[in-house]
């Protein structure tokens, strides 16, 4: 992967930590900060990453989000006494200060400012910020929920003003919504702020109003808000990725960000006591994956929350070892979104649809089927998703080692056909549950290769194959029988097609889970260069990185930036989107409507579809090996 990934880290912000006692702050522990740094060097990937210097933020930097007043009320704790310092919390909510933690804040601040810089001068690609205290709660005038500064508003505003970046997406998946970005944010249309957070109906802390799905911003910023809430507890990672492919992306893609910050809060993975949710530690690699090939690549994740000492450095390390490029590892115990998480991604499209056309969905019309159109400009492409063959270009992959056990009692949550409840013992005790080690994840020693016409110069990084090598006749065999063909006839234009990447493409290939991709550019399917890397880079999402990409002879232009995507460089940006047509929106919609009942991650509601269909979805050859039956 061309250029770096930054780490920046700083000891010195572990020396703070509670001098009373305080129940609902005794998990925020400076552990939680070593742990992950002490992963990261154990797996060898803070030798891979790019250190960066930590600096402390300026006055002038912290005041582009905070009062004047505020400002000046921290500065005086560290020379408060531990009374002052009890005082001085009480009118603040859930939060703690200590006379060192005030210098910590503004490390914290400043680690996420120097990110910004080495990612926006090209220093580097992208990276992470380990920091502590986190930032997403803390308010204009007011410490909360373990935050001083707001680490990721400053950051967003310092980009803005540094940089004149017109777009800015702030991505916040920790489990409690952060309130402070949300109010930082909610009239400016050039801030687009996403979060999904526990919600229980407002049971579940801050417990407010304004983090429900219906609040969507002000004024200007209407529709630049965007609240996924949790409703129940168990959420595992097909609730995650079922709403990154439905609500986040589509809209993404449609802001068309100049950058892309994290609110990295991994209190949402497993066994944590605040979040009590089920998804596993490799589900932060498909979430960041899913995000890099927005802004050009340019994405800075910073800590947040994360207070189970197991899951968090696990997560930490999927993050940044997907940052740095690896292959993704299989996705996990994926299953049917659960109904509470349908329910609230059925709310939040409806409450924005006002504002982006991505959700302008209409209602099929089951009594008009679409015919192929030609119109210049519009794309058509195969897709194809089948188990893994063996050959020079993808040999097998070794055994994955045997998962390590959490020492921890399992205690699984108990999943139902329609829906995931919870027991309440697990609810006593979330910390007891148990997981599997994350696999290994180990980068091929030939990331990409290619078979070229003598006359084409073979790309940096690719490993020439001869053309002449005869193919193994049982190779050709299993290519012509174990196939999941997905076969979109209809023309789509940019808008159209990249719609159908996030609400059809993507979830079935998540469901399917196949161990080979191959992806074939058809002579007639005249898709846009840039459109064509995205698909590319996103396809890396599946089977581990191996893709199979097969492309005319005369598509020579075509091949270096394909060969750049599949050796984990970003996708330039696009255009802004606009609309879909409302033939392609129709298309689309009847086609997950029919398909919905047998490829559960294809739905957006709770509502039931046939499996019956009349579109080009095939599925080829050994049916009991696939999930569904067989469609015509």
């Amino acid at each position: 992967m061309k250029m770096g990934t930054a780490l920046i880290y700083d000891e010195e912000m572990t020396k703070y930590k509670l001098l009373w006692v305080d129940p609902a702050c005794k998990i925020e522990v400076p552990e939680r900060l070593t742990v992950s740094h002490e992963a990261l060097v154990r797996t060898g990937l803070t030798d891979r990453c790019v250190s960066i210097p930590v600096r402390e933020a300026t006055d002038a930097d912290i005041l582009l989000v905070h009062s004047e007043e505020y400002l000046e009320a921290v500065k005086k704790t560290p020379y408060m006494t531990l009374e002052d310092l009890k005082e001085f919390t009480l009118q603040y909510g859930d939060v703690y200060f200590h006379p060192n933690i005030y210098h910590c804040a503004k490390l914290a601040a400043g680690a996420a400012l120097q990110l910004v810089d080495s990612v926006m001068t090209g220093k580097v690609r992208n990276g992470m910020a380990l920091v502590r205290p986190p930032g997403h709660h803390s308010m204009r005038s007011a410490a909360n929920g373990f935050c001083v500064f707001n680490n990721v508003a400053i950051a967003a505003r310092y980009a803005k003003q540094k940089y004149g970046l017109k777009r800015v997406l702030i991505v916040d998946w920790d489990i409690h919504h952060g309130q402070g970005v949300q109010f930082c944010f909610e009239d400016d249309p050039s801030v687009l702020c996403f979060s999904w957070h526990r919600y229980e109906h407002q049971k579940f802390w801050p417990q407010l109003r304004e983090s429900e799905y219906d609040n969507v911003g002000k004024e200007k910023g209407a529709g630049f808000n965007i609240n996924v809430p949790w409703n129940k507890v168990g959420m595992e990672n097909s609730d995650y990725l079922s709403v990154f492919c439905h609500v986040l992306l589509p809209v993404a893609y449609e802001f068309c960000p100049d950058l892309v910050l994290v609110c990295a809060g991994f209190d949402s993975a497993i066994g944590d006591p605040e979040g009590e949710m089920c998804a596993t530690p490799d589900i932060f690699a498909h979430l960041t994956h899913l995000l890099m090939n927005l802004a050009g690549g340019r994405l800075c994740a910073v800590l947040e929350g994360g207070y189970n000492l197991t899951s968090l450095p696990q997560s930490v390390c999927q993050t940044v070892q997907t940052l740095l490029g690896d292959p993704l590892p299989q996705p996990a115990n994926l299953s049917a979104p659960c109904t509470s998480a349908l329910e609230s991604l059925h709310c939040v499209r409806s409450a924005h649809r006002p504002y982006w056309s991505s959700f302008l969905m209409s209602q099929p019309n089951p009594d008009r089927r679409l015919t192929p159109t030609a119109r210049h400009g519009y794309t058509s492409c195969h897709f194809y998703i089948h188990p893994l063959i063996k050959s020079p270009l993808f040999p097998s992959p070794a055994d994955p080692p045997p998962s390590d056990i959490s020492t921890k009692r399992v205690k699984l949550t108990e999943v139902k056909e329609e829906e995931k409840t919870v027991t309440e013992e697990e609810k006593k005790s979330p910390e007891e549950k148990a997981w599997p080690e994350p696999p290994k994840r180990v980068a091929p020693p030939v990331r990409s290769a290619a078979v070229l016409p003598s006359d084409v110069a073979c790309p940096e990084g690719c490993k020439r194959f001869s053309s002449s090598e005869d193919l193994d006749p049982l190779i050709v065999n299993k290519l012509r029988c174990e196939t999941l063909k997905i076969h979109q006839r209809y023309s789509f234009d940019m808008s159209g097609f990249l719609q159908a990447v996030f609400g059809l493409l993507l979830p079935l290939g998540y469901e399917y889970d196949p161990d080979l991709v191959l992806l074939v550019r058809m002579p007639d399917s005249e898709v846009h260069d840039s459109v064509w890397q995205q698909l590319t880079a996103l396809l890396q999402s599946f089977a581990q990185g191996h893709t199979l990409v097969l492309m005319q002879e005369d598509e020579k232009a075509c091949v270096g930036p394909t060969a750049s995507c599949l050796l984990g460089d970003p996708a330039p940006p696009l255009e802004r989107l606009q609309a879909a047509l409302p033939e392609d929106v129709e298309a689309m919609e009847r086609l997950r409507h029919k398909l919905q009942a047998a490829w559960k991650l294809l739905q957006t509601t709770g509502e039931r579809a046939t499996a019956a269909s009349h579109f080009s979805i095939y599925i080829i050859g050994h049916t009991e090996s696939l999930k569904s039956p067989a469609l015509d």
